[in-house]
């Protein structure tokens, strides 16, 4: 491709792109037609199954105390790069090149980038030089972003798996097979891996061993990734609906129903639960009663999740802008215009937000102002979120589940 585009030809291009990232939600929908005309029923139900006895504990390997302490942005694009960036400058340190398009989120741990790619893969980058240190291969697009906890990646796959990796040498150290595409992204609390799938049903397995410990069955697919707080799971569907499930039983608590699907991820903070829709809105609502506090609109869907730090939410939008909103009231404090959709949750450090951009580029703006700092521009559109290096080097997860801090 040349250097410059003509708007008609970014538009095609991004076209074209998106058709992958929107085939999984298509065919999840004619699974869940199939399935409705075959006699399931249209209303969630709980099923939990007994946990049988637990093979000998997966014991991963021992991984290094490093911690990256340089001033780094992680953020890939559908360029089918991995970069780090200087985060006052913006300039690029390294670049890794995995074989095709990255759509998953990277994240930080042990001193390694961990992300997945529409190549099939899961990497594992040095995250000081960009070397590669391994590769996990599985059998479809590595669209969910991984989650690193206690020397263990978890990760999904669009082949119908759950893989718990070791994150020091790459081995498999179990499976859980679903059976259809896991988009959504892991959350990993309390020695459980929760995650959504697109055979309408969301999965609660043993982190330890792989052994499933309830399962929730809803009326529509999971694409939206699950977050915990305070004992309950929240997570969007395509059925309109935000579950709150606890999370030690897989009983629904409560249920909000938006105008339209939810595959943004939520994110709790300070008792509410913050998430987007497809039908423009952004809602903030009790994370205890499910009670609608307040719904910010928007002129576009709202893909991406939101990142709520000081009291602000940052929340992306298909209408160009990047809107910081006032997280107890929803007054929009300011609004920042890129040049065409916004699928990338926002990160937020050290009073700057970083976002991606469908107009190809990661954006640096002041999170006080909404002034831009700095851009960069890869070689496509960028629906992966930009990550730094975490805090503990013992885990790292996507920016959705943490809500983005410090």
């Amino acid at each position: 491709m040349t250097a410059l585009y003509s708007p008609a030809a970014i538009v095609n291009y991004v076209s074209r792109a998106l058709q992958v990232w929107r085939l999984a939600g298509l065919l999840c929908f004619l699974t869940g037609l199939a399935s409705c005309l075959t006699g399931c029923g249209s209303t969630s139900k709980l099923i939990v199954k007994p946990v049988p006895t637990p093979p000998a504990a997966v014991t991963a390997t021992t991984p290094p105390t490093t911690v990256v302490t340089a001033p780094l942005v992680y953020v890939a694009s559908f360029d089918r790069n991995l970069y780090a960036l200087d985060t006052a400058t913006g300039v690029q340190r390294w670049v890794f090149s995995a074989d095709t398009a990255i759509q998953s989120s990277p994240v930080v741990a042990y001193g390694m980038v961990y992300v997945g790619s529409n190549d099939n893969n899961l990497y594992a980058i040095d995250a000081t030089t960009g070397q590669r240190r391994w590769t996990f291969k599985t059998a479809g697009f590595v669209h969910s972003s991984p989650v690193v906890m206690n020397g263990i990646v978890y990760v999904g796959s669009q082949d119908g798996n759950l893989y718990a990796i070791d994150a020091t040498m790459g081995n498999l150290l179990w499976v859980y097979t679903v059976g259809f595409g896991l988009y959504s992204s892991p959350a990993v609390t309390n020695g459980i891996v929760y995650i959504g799938a697109q055979d309408n049903r969301f999965y609660a397995v043993d982190a330890g061993n792989g052994i499933l410990r309830w399962r929730f069955d809803a009326d529509g697919y999971f694409l939206s990734s699950p977050t915990v707080s305070n004992g309950v799971v929240y997570i969007g569907c395509s059925n309109r609906k935000l579950y709150a499930i606890d999370a030690d039983t897989g009983r629904q608590r409560w249920v909000f129903l938006a105008a339209s699907d939810i595959e943004s991820s939520p994110v709790v903070a300070n008792g509410l639960v913050y998430v987007g829709s497809n039908d423009n809105n952004l809602y903030a609502l009790d994370a205890a009663s499910g009670q609608l506090k307040w719904k910010f609109g928007t002129n576009g869907v709202i893909f991406g999740s939101p990142a709520v730090v000081d009291g602000v939410v940052y929340v992306g939008s298909r209408d160009h802008k990047l809107y910081a909103i006032d997280a107890a009231t929803g007054v929009q404090r300011w609004s920042f215009s890129t040049n065409f959709d916004i699928y990338s949750t926002p990160a937020v450090t050290n009073g700057v937000v970083y976002i991606g951009s469908n107009d190809y580029n990661l954006y640096a703006i002041k999170a006080a102002t909404g002034q831009k700092r700095w851009s960069f521009r890869t070689g496509n559109v960028v629906v992966s979120s930009p990550v730094f290096a975490q805090k503990s080097a013992s885990q790292g997860a996507y920016p959705t589940i943490s809500g983005a801090g410090k």
